[in-house]
């Protein structure tokens, strides 16, 4: 008879002695079944100890978090939180170097649990740590522990960042300005300084007048790509937080506009060169981390160029409208530009409908929409001007071709400069997790009006190949949005290398491509076929049930997500190779290949599972309010509902991973597994397994048969029979 719920089978340890077998009863209180463990060890004072658990982060055993607790788990009996942290208080402040050594070490370690953190601050610690730090008279390994500390005690939001000294952040700054400093330290110092610009808006300022961008480029020169993410992570966060009105200026030459004064001191340093040097093309492979990094750069970078997209034009603005009538004059009258003498209205409204306009009186009424809004514009200007021959030569291209077959420059434009905003999701907050950068944007200054001009060219030459006329708009920008997407996935390292990919990509391989895609969907409709198909079905449902379920065997790495991104914490999950049980537990770094079940402390048993919840239903979703808007991580997200109201909760690291382990669960379970994944891989195996039966059959030699008789038409019905 299996043991009551309640029940608990654990063993506890204490140094210099036997470890106790108990049964901890869940409905006991806690203090009860501490007393108990001291009394088999004749100690007094029982209020004055806890329970740890001896595997792991070590965290203390609380009422509230007692429930985590599973059986065979292995638990110490330690001094309580109050009283660790008032003796490593004593001990921090004490005169001896070595006992204030050993006092900051234990306390590095200990900040992480909040049940300690909660007593530590209580008693004033934080303060007692700045103040350490503020002295100036701690260095190597002290200060590094001090640091840590005050870190991971600051990540549990107890106590606001607001309440931080200047003269505090001057130390910490004074760090990171150093030229030789420890790379512990440097670590600590940049976490130190990115969390105080992400959690208060007052330090951000106290920060950037301490810390430039030029003062961080040195940090990314160096061979430690931990101190390059470091670096990053601070820039990203000074990029993130800066002030609208020092975010973004408003322009009057759009060629020569600083998109913010933060994106012109990166141009001015170099750091876009330099990232692309020392990071992007270094010689060490790119962490995932750092990849992130790169990614929200990317993505903050191109939401420069909101504003402008998000501007209509002002028709009766004649700064604006004389950006076109340059956009006329660079066409079609070259350096002598008689416009403003005697040129006639009739003759601008020919000009403007051989550039492509929609509104051929008055172009300035195709920019009010948005987006694109005066972003388009920009582009078509910046094509006007940089790329001089290949704006002259599409706009008169066109325009001598019979009207049924020109390509609107202006129309396509406007819809390309969308397209690309859509593609790239220009005004969108990062996503957590993501590590979607592009290498190609890091190597030019103007990477996003580059690559206009290359999708320009390349719409004007799909348009040339599909013999478009004006019915056929929206046909060539679906064509045109296939080659750029498909393209991008390919991650060309630069701008040369994406022209050459594109070129591969032509309106008649886009149609190839397609058609072998949709074999698995349109092909072998027939009614023996679906016969046959209908038959192979259950055969390769199992297949992929068997592939799911091994690849939960195989185990995957999940991120924990918390407050701080630059500490990483990862966990492993994977299933036992009988399907009875899932083993999980931290890991203090990604994992290279599988990991050992032994490493794995915690497990649930596949009996006590109940159900899998998704999405917006999973618990840590719902707690979490600042992931409801992250829709990235919302898509990801899933959670085991175990016995008794237990759960445990995940963010897949992408969409397959997702689909893997939500697909497994179910299979796991007995029940449908329903991912995109799974039907994708239904449709590709049971059309490759359909033309390999096909194919025998067209081998089979059938006898010649004599000519039929004539007679009456009738219906002839044939029964197939493909084994």
């Amino acid at each position: 008879m299996p043991p009551p719920s309640d029940i608990v089978k654990v063993a506890i340890e204490w140094p210099g002695a036997n470890a106790q077998l108990m049964e901890i009863d869940q409905k006991k209180p806690l203090s009860s079944i501490i007393r108990e463990v001291c009394d088999g060890w004749s100690l007094s004072g029982s209020e004055q100890f806890a329970l740890r658990y001896a595997d792991g982060p070590q965290l203390y055993i609380t009422e509230q978090s007692r429930s985590e607790i599973k059986n065979g788990t292995i638990l110490r009996l330690a001094i309580s939180s109050a009283r660790a942290a008032r003796q490593l208080l004593d001990r921090i402040q004490s005169h001896g170097i070595d006992s204030r050594l050993e006092a900051l070490k234990e306390l590095a370690k200990l900040s992480a649990d909040p049940t300690f953190a909660t007593e530590f601050i209580s008693m004033e610690g934080i303060g007692t740590l700045a103040r350490l730090v503020e002295s100036g008279t701690h260095f190597g390994e002290m200060l590094a522990f001090t640091l840590t500390a005050f870190l991971e005690l600051m990540d549990h939001g107890i106590v606001s960042w607001d309440l931080i000294s200047l003269s505090f952040i001057k130390q910490i700054a004074g760090y990171v300005n150093q030229p030789m400093v420890d790379v512990s330290i440097l670590q600590r110092s940049l976490a130190i300084l990115e969390s105080m610009v992400l959690n208060s808006h007052s330090l951000y300022h106290r920060v950037a007048q301490e810390i430039t961008v030029g003062q961080l480029i040195g940090h990314l020169q160096v061979s430690n790509q931990e101190i390059q993410t470091y670096a990053i992570a601070l820039i990203n966060a000074l990029f993130l937080k800066a002030p609208e009105d020092r975010r973004q200026e408003e322009h009057t030459n759009p060629l020569d506009q600083r998109l913010t004064e933060m994106a012109s001191t990166l141009a001015q340093k170099h750091l876009r060169s330099i990232i692309l040097n020392h990071v992007i093309r270094g010689n060490r492979p790119i962490k995932a981390e750092m990849a992130h990094q790169l990614y929200v750069l990317q993505v903050l970078t191109f939401n420069l160029l909101e504003e402008r997209m998000m501007t209509k034009m002002d028709p009766s603005d004649q700064a604006q409208r004389d950006i076109i009538f340059e956009l006329r004059r660079i066409a079609f009258d070259g350096e002598n530009d008689p416009s403003g003498t005697e040129k006639r209205k009739a003759m601008y409204t020919k000009d403007y409908k051989m550039l492509g306009f929609t509104n051929h009186v008055n172009p300035a009424m195709d920019f009010t929409q948005t987006p694109p809004g005066m972003l388009a514009l920009d582009n078509m200007l910046y094509l006007a001007k940089l790329h001089q021959d290949t704006y002259i030569r599409i706009v008169l291209e066109n325009s001598s071709r019979e009207d049924k077959h020109e390509c609107p420059f202006g129309r396509c434009a406007i819809e390309l400069t969308r397209m690309l905003c859509e593609i790239l999701q220009v005004g969108e907050l990062p996503n957590e997790g993501c590590n979607d950068y592009h290498p190609m944007f890091f190597t030019h200054d103007r990477a996003w009006e580059e690559f206009f001009c290359v999708c320009i060219q390349l719409l004007n030459k799909t348009w040339k190949e599909m013999r478009a006329t004006a019915e056929d708009f929206n046909k060539v920008m679906q064509v045109v949005r296939e080659q750029i997407t498909r393209t991008l996935a390919m991650k060309p390292s630069s701008l040369d290398q994406l022209k050459g990919k594109l070129r591969g990509l032509s309106y008649s391989e886009i149609l190839r491509l397609r058609q072998s895609e949709r074999m698995s969907q349109d092909d072998f409709q027939s009614p023996p076929i679906i016969e046959l198909r209908e038959r192979i079905q259950p055969e390769i449902l199992e297949l992929i049930k068997q592939q799911r379920l091994n690849r939960l065997c195989e185990g995957s790495c999940f991120r924990k997500l918390g407050n701080r991104r630059r500490q990483e914490k990862f966990w492993f999950c994977r299933l036992s190779l009988n399907h009875k049980v899932l083993h999980y537990g931290d890991l203090d770094e990604s994992p290279q290949g599988e990991v050992p079940f032994e490493l794995l402390t915690d497990k649930i048993p596949v009996s006590d599972i109940k159900s899998v919840v998704t999405g917006k239903d999973c618990p840590h979703m719902k707690e979490k309010s600042a992931l409801k808007q992250n829709k990235e991580v919302l898509e990801q997200a899933f959670s085991i509902l175990y016995d008794p109201d237990e759960n445990l909760n995940f963010v897949a690291p992408n969409k397959y991973e997702y689909c893997i382990w939500t697909d497994g669960l179910c299979a796991l379970l007995g029940r449908e597994m329903g991912s995109d994944l799974t039907r994708s891989d239904l449709d590709t195996l049971i059309s490759m397994e359909m033309k390999l039966r096909l194919l025998d059959l067209e081998n089979i030699t059938i006898p010649e048969a004599p000519p039929p008789v004539p007679k009456e038409p009738s219906t002839y019905n044939f029964t197939y029979n493909y084994g």
